[in-house]
């Protein structure tokens, strides 16, 4: 083969694998994001899904492991034949499968997106290590591996564009197309592989694969392998769900940890090794100083927060890939090399997608992989040490058993709060880390010191005396102030509701008298008469309950069981037992419930489904709106609540009232210090309704300042920028709404 032929071969096949990458991880946001509307917002849909790609990326890698002992012609035919028969999905969409009516969609998320793209799928995950083999049989010459860091260049890229590109700027509609277009040039591209390998490989067995047969790598380094893929795997979903917990579900969080995941096979895997080196070489103290941040209380997706698990995400995937690549086979065994990969990714996201859930009441496996990570990070030490002393292995599990007890020492005297002597015990810890590092039970107790004093023991408590409480939609966790007089349910780090116990049917928080929900819901009987009928979606503590009056019908909306079973146990909130304890209970998703009522049925609808710190995205589209007004009576009133830290709901709600006929008004509810020591919150809340004449006796004449300050007796009119779209079910996207700033 002549040099431009072979520059030429080595292009068409890096070509192919960068397509091929890209394809693959463009259609996971994608795909995920069709499914919002069926599954929710909640950040474990978005693990299911990961879960599901890491099973079809293995299947993918054993097909190409498996394929690659068959003649070479063979191989090119039967994948050339798989990529034909996987038109029969396109263009890609979700498969007709409906949601369970209850219960937790733990198991039917993964089946609907095998449904959906398993066969897409599986056929172009087989392509990175299946090009890579056929660029060996066609006669080229060079390392294969490194073309597993275009392949993950590819995948970086896909991820990316998804959604800061295909999302803000196309329709649903058209990136099923878009994405069908180009999985029809990857089949070309791969049809072009095909003829190369078919004119410079004799229809033999191939023998690589024969020699590979007489050369086995053993059970041991394999099974090392899969752990070495594993905790990287689970600590990117741990740091997923660990990041989305305050923010909405949306590809643009989803996509930063797998994205930096990626990124550290390109760094791991590319010709030039000194960024890994030094990079795996600075990984225990990335760890120590991250580690330092990542549970600290009160530290509500703060940028130190974020940036700290990000980058602890990034060392310790560079530093456990290296290691990986350090120990790989020969280029002919690398199929089997991949596989193992493979394994150790579908072991991660099985512990943290399917295991955790089920066997934890907070999300214990975050620091659990990152204390696995630190056992598993290779053997180098910051600092020079004689380890020829036969002293030095005491001293040094001596310094790391001071670290442990000074860390649970730190967190006993101050559990919930930062403090000076924190401060200085962490320093400590750092510094004796710096020492320990290149020991591994040392280092491991040094790191779970620093995790202990840093939130680990007050987590630890929080679940131990049994008011954690976890399901398939988020973490919750049952607070009690020091006095005793107030029980608040947070979901992660949000609160979503408080009760007094010596005034227990006093509406608080965001639903106080003076909020928007409070006015609307105490002028009831002003508005519709004695017998009014109230639909409340996402029922959290109960609170609205406090609003019934004598003669009204009231139902509550709720997708997750565990919200239900927590509001109606009267040693925990009372809201229900004590004011609505009839009240009707619907168990699943607000938009399929709400879409088999009877048309007509609410005189009133409030919304609001928090996922954490957001309404689910799905809950805020033109299909959704339509399904909230056919329930309504004619001249009912939809209530929506859109408090939110991060992102500003104002614009797409008034969007919505333009497109489609309502007419609007907001409520922005800022109490003061006194009002808010007394169990009041900020809230906004916007009023909608197709009847001006309503919407006027509720709110009176609207105020149309555009200023954002407090006026406790007047709603404000709904400000509608002109260049902001409605949402829907085809086209949604939150970056324009994001506010980053807030994020402090």
């Amino acid at each position: 083969m002549s040099e431009t032929q072979a520059r030429s071969s080595r292009l068409l096949f890096l070509l192919t694998i960068l397509t091929g990458s890209f394809l693959l991880f463009l259609v996971q946001p994608m795909i995920a994001r069709m499914a919002l509307p069926q599954l929710g917002g909640a950040p474990a849909v978005w693990n299911s899904a990961m879960l599901v790609y890491q099973a079809l990326l293995l299947g993918g890698y054993a097909y190409a492991h498996r394929l690659a002992r068959e003649p070479a012609r063979r191989q090119a035919t039967i994948h050339l034949g798989l990529f034909l028969v996987a038109l029969l999905w396109l263009p890609i969409g979700l498969a007709d499968m409906q949601p369970p009516s209850d219960g937790s969609p733990i198991f039917w998320v993964p089946w609907l997106l095998i449904a959906s793209i398993g066969p897409l799928f599986f056929v172009v995950a087989a392509q990175a290590p299946l090009m890579q083999r056929w660029y060996a049989l066609s006669g080229n010459k060079g390392e294969p591996y490194a073309l597993y860091a275009a392949s993950n260049i590819g995948s970086f890229a896909g991820l990316l564009t998804y959604p800061l590109i295909v999302e803000p700027f196309t329709a649903l509609h058209t990136q099923k197309w878009l994405w069908s277009g180009i999985y029809l040039l990857l089949m070309v591209l791969v049809a072009a592989c095909t003829v190369k390998i078919w004119r410079t490989s004799s229809d033999q067995t191939d023998s690589a694969a024969t020699s590979e047969a007489t050369m086995p790598i053993s059970w041991k380094r394999r099974l090392y392998w899969i752990v070495l893929a594993a905790v990287p795997s689970g600590l990117m979903l741990s740091t997923t769900s660990h990041l989305t917990t305050d923010l909405m579900a949306m590809p643009l969080l989803w996509v930063i940890p797998l994205a930096v995941y990626l990124l550290s096979f390109s760094v791991v895997f590319a010709d030039n090794q000194r960024p890994a080196y030094w990079i795996s070489r600075i990984a225990p103290l990335a760890m120590f100083t991250a580690g330092a941040f990542i549970f600290l209380q009160g530290n509500k997706a703060a940028i130190a927060g974020l940036i700290a698990s990000i980058s602890l995400l990034f060392t310790v995937a560079v530093a456990l890939h290296n290691e990986m690549y350090r120990t790989r086979p020969a280029p002919k065994q690398l199929t089997s090399f991949y596989l193992m990969m493979s394994i150790g990714g579908v072991v991660g996201g099985l512990f943290c997608a399917i295991v955790a859930p089920m066997l934890f009441n907070w999300t214990w496996e975050h620091p659990i992989l990152i204390l696995a990570a630190a056992v598993l990070l290779p053997k180098i030490g910051l600092i020079p040490i004689n380890e020829s002393d036969n002293k030095l292995p005491y001293v040094m599990m001596g310094f790391g058993l001071l670290a442990f007890v000074l860390g649970v020492f730190g967190s006993i005297f101050n559990p919930e709060s930062l403090s000076m002597t924190k401060v200085i015990i962490g320093s400590v810890l750092i510094a004796l880390g710096v020492v320990v590092a290149g020991f591994r039970v040392p280092f491991l107790l040094v790191m779970t010191g620093l995790l202990t004093l840093n939130g680990g023991w007050y987590n630890a408590q929080l679940s131990f005396d049994g008011v954690r409480m976890r399901s398939y939609f988020g973490t919750y966790t049952i607070n009690s102030s020091a006095n005793g007089r107030v029980r608040s349910l947070t979901h992660g780090t949000t609160m979503h509701g408080m009760q007094l116990l010596d005034e227990p049917t006093r509406p608080t928080s965001y639903y106080a008298p003076n909020s928007g929900i409070g006015k609307a819901l105490a002028q009831t009987p002003l508005l519709f008469g004695p017998n009014a009928s109230i639909g409340i979606v996402g029922l959290g503590t109960g609170t609205l309950a406090c609003y019934r009056q004598p003669g009204q019908t009231w139902q509550f909306f709720e997708i997750d069981r565990l919200i239900v079973e927590i509001a109606r146990d009267r040693k925990i909130f009372s809201f229900l037992e004590k004011c609505a304890p009839n009240a009707k209970m619907t168990l699943g998703d607000a938009r399929l419930t709400l879409a088999e009522v009877p048309k007509n049925s609410f005189d009133v609808i409030a919304l609001d489904a928090f996922s954490s710190d957001a309404i689910p995205l799905h809950l805020l589209t033109q299909e959704a709106f339509a399904t909230y007004r056919r329930a309504l009576k004619a001249d009912g009133i939809l209530l929506v609540h859109i408090s939110n830290r991060y992102i500003d709901l104002n614009p797409v709600i008034a969007a919505e009232a333009k497109a489609n006929g309502w007419y609007a008004a907001l409520r922005r509810n800022s109490p003061t210090n006194a009002m808010i020591k007394d169990g009041e919150q900020p809230s906004d809340w916007i009023a909608l309704s197709r009847d001006p004449k309503k919407l006027f006796k509720l709110t009176g004449k609207l105020d149309t300042q555009k200023s954002r300050d407090y006026n406790a007796d007047q709603w404000l009119e709904l400000d509608a920028p002109g260049d902001t779209r409605a949402w829907t079910d085809d086209y949604a996207s939150v970056l324009p709404h994001l506010s980053l700033w807030k994020i402090r």
